[in-house]
């Protein structure tokens, strides 16, 4: 194996810039904020490298701002998914066959690019688009390029894994791509997740399809420009934005399915899996199935818990970019000895917090992603007023008139089992339940079994036997956990992020887990001096 396959050191994090008032960097992004607020880009299907302007449309709106179109995205129908496949299997042997060192050079420059000029139109794309405050996006961007960077570093660490060789007999193994095409369906909330799915398995020899959601298509469509500006061949991605369904019945379907990478929500997730098993017989390979699904995501404090860290590490866990993180904090168990002066820091810190327009760089919240996800939170906020089993301390207030604006919304419920502390809401709303000091192993217990997710948890304890405790107790209920600290900014490289139960497979984007299933092994044998002999020297009678 040549030895430019072990040539690349363990890449470092990209570093946040600070933006801070009078900066540079401050200063181009408000330009290109300028420039992207004041044009729509007309985004095409991108089939075999090349541009498809389709009849079938949807208007992009800014969340904050949603009479405000910055994009009309065409639509993919049957045709054109049909065509996309035959295209990538068409570019398939040619970029199997392209040395990894090229392969990986093509993304590692995508990186280079990402974290230098292309920052800010990344930047202001998932700022307009998606609603992110400036350091909600520039953090987005920063891990777009370390999924890149760790992602090649991660397909050298699996090459480098070879069999043991033994006098006379050489054992290698190469790793293959897998034989058929991948489908990728990514979320609105993460430019980097977006970028990260269909180029993952293209790292490693993989041809894709990649369905962006339409309401982060703008960031999405830059990343795919700038991915075919870096070299990449035609054909090997294809980024075909298109109706959920219509992805089901003519790319899931398809005998060549040979992978599904994908973020989103659970019951999507679960129905594509059905529809696999439906048509496993069909398939030339059994399809690998990668998902990172949804969550409810914990906060679980002891009452020795530093009270002002615990209520930072809410508040920031439930309301950065609006609730909308797989991570954020959804739901927190409080002892009653520590609430009242936890119930006082809370509405302290939420009546700080200003949502608004993200283009104005005080701005906390913005507004959440479309009137769908402003519908379930205000229906959520309205049960919670209505029911005598809770009692809203913050917030409780929305305007959908603008912008599909949420306020910061505490719940205080009765039951660690009212709708609001079990169900997946994804929008700013934290609901917290406050239990007895006496009862903390049987709200550990709840705490674990109470929701079906298992994605991300943080506890909060001085008590270094309690801490020890509470992290077993607490094994099985998240793929990411934190001591003393909030549940989300899990960082690649550090934290590699996943989680069990309803929350996915938990193959940790940006590892060697995940990259391992985008991989086939193929294992060879080479004898030097092989045996003519047939019979066994115990077979002799002598």
């Amino acid at each position: 194996m040549p030895n430019a396959y072990f040539a690349i050191e363990k890449p470092a994090n990209d570093p946040f810039l600070g933006y801070m008032p009078g900066s540079a960097e401050r200063e181009e992004l408000k330009k290109e904020l300028e420039r992207q607020s004041s044009q729509v880009v007309k985004i095409p299907l991108i089939i075999n490298g090349e541009e498809i302007y389709t009849e079938k449309t949807v208007k992009v709106t800014m969340p904050h701002d949603h009479s405000h179109v910055i994009a009309e995205c065409c639509m993919a129908g049957e045709k054109e998914l049909k065509l996309a496949i035959e295209t990538a299997l068409a570019a398939k042997e040619e970029w199997e066959n392209l040395p990894w060192e090229h392969r990986s050079a093509i993304f590692l420059k995508a990186a280079d690019r990402i974290t230098g000029s292309y920052r800010k139109v990344l930047n202001a794309s998932s700022m307009l688009g998606q609603s992110k405050t400036v350091f909600q996006a520039e953090i987005d961007i920063a891990e777009l390029a370390d999924f890149l960077r760790f992602g090649v570093w991660s397909a050298q660490e699996i090459f480098k894994q070879q069999p043991l060789s033994v006098n006379g007999i050489w054992n290698r193994q190469d790793y293959r791509p897998l034989e058929g095409f991948v489908c990728a369906i990514s979320p609105f909330n993460f430019t980097s997740i977006g970028g990260n799915l269909p180029s993952a398995p293209a790292i490693v020899g993989n041809v894709a399809l990649w369905k962006p959601a339409t309401t982060a298509v703008l960031s999405n469509y830059y990343y795919m420009k700038l991915l075919m500006e870096c070299g990449l061949p035609k054909g090997v991605i294809n980024f075909i934005p298109s109706a959920g369904p219509d992805v089901s019945k003519y790319v899931l379907s398809d005998p060549r399915l040979s992978g599904f990478h994908f973020t989103g929500s659970t019951g999507v997730f679960q129905g594509v899996w059905k529809r696999v098993g439906e048509n496993i017989a069909n398939y030339h390979c059994y399809p690998r199935l990668v998902g990172e699904t949804g969550g409810k995501d914990f906060i679980f404090a002891h009452n020795t818990a530093d009270i002002d860290p615990l209520c930072a590490a809410i508040v920031r866990g439930a309301f950065e970019y609006q609730g909308q993180k797989c991570s954020a904090c959804s739901r927190v168990f409080i002892p009653k000895s520590i609430w009242p002066v936890t119930e006082k820091k809370i509405k302290e810190l939420v009546a700080t917090i200003k949502v608004g327009d993200v283009q104005e760089f005080d701005t906390f919240m913005g507004a959440v992603i479309d009137k769908a996800s402003f519908e379930t939170c205000k229906g959520f906020i309205d049960r919670a007023k209505a029911s005598p089993d809770c009692e809203i301390i913050a917030g409780g207030t929305y305007d959908g008139s603008k912008g599909w604006f949420i306020q910061p919304t505490v719940i205080l419920c009765k039951s660690p089992h009212y709708e609001s502390m079990v169900t997946e809401i994804f929008g700013p709303i934290v609901s917290i339940y406050v239990y007895d000091d006496d009862a903390f192993d049987e709200t550990l217990r709840i705490c674990d079994t109470a929701s079906p997710y298992a994605l991300t948890g943080a506890v909060f304890a001085q008590d270094r036997q309690v801490i020890a405790k509470m992290e077993k107790a607490l094994r099985n209920a998240s793929g990411n956990f934190y001591i003393n600290d909030k549940c989300t900014g899990a960082v690649v490289g550090q934290q590699p992020f996943g989680g069990a139960r309803a929350s996915g497979t938990n193959d940790k984007a940006g590892t060697t887990l995940n990259m391992l299933r985008w991989l086939s092994a193929h294992a060879v044998k080479e004898a030097f001096s092989p045996s003519s002999a047939v019979l066994y020297p115990y077979m002799s009678e002598k």
